[in-house]
């Protein structure tokens, strides 16, 4: 049974070759690749802080941390251009129905600073 927001056998198969952290790649391998992953959606699905996250994902720092060493090493988007190929993967359609922007999000200076989504702006 897949829980809510978690990828199903069929998802995790066309990803599980792309992710860093397998056995035979080079440096440590990763602990439970999916896990992650279905951490990640989680917070991106549920619009919930990384502080909420349920602990049967791990520790959120710890998550977060290697989310965003993933997003600065390029990891999510090899992912997508991968998984964008094939039409018929409605799994990575996100959209405002899915994911929910915080109250102040409509007010924010704007600017043209390039962020890395989800990953924390260095000061």
């Amino acid at each position: 049974m897949v829980k809510r927001y978690e990828l199903t056998e069929a998802q995790w198969r066309l990803i599980a070759e792309l992710l860093p952290g397998k056995a035979g790649d080079p440096g440590r391998t990763g602990a439970d690749n999916r896990l992650f992953v279905n951490a990640v959606l989680w917070v991106l699905r549920s619009g919930a802080h990384w502080h909420d996250l349920p602990p049967r994902y791990g520790k959120w720092k710890s998550v977060h941390t290697r989310f965003a060493r993933w997003a600065k090493n390029g990891v999510w988007e090899r992912m997508f251009e991968a998984l964008i190929k094939d039409h018929k993967n409605e799994y990575l359609m996100l959209d405002t129905t899915l994911v929910r922007a915080h109250q102040q999000a409509a007010t924010g200076k704007g600017g043209t600073k390039t962020r890395l989504w989800g990953v924390p702006e260095e000061d």
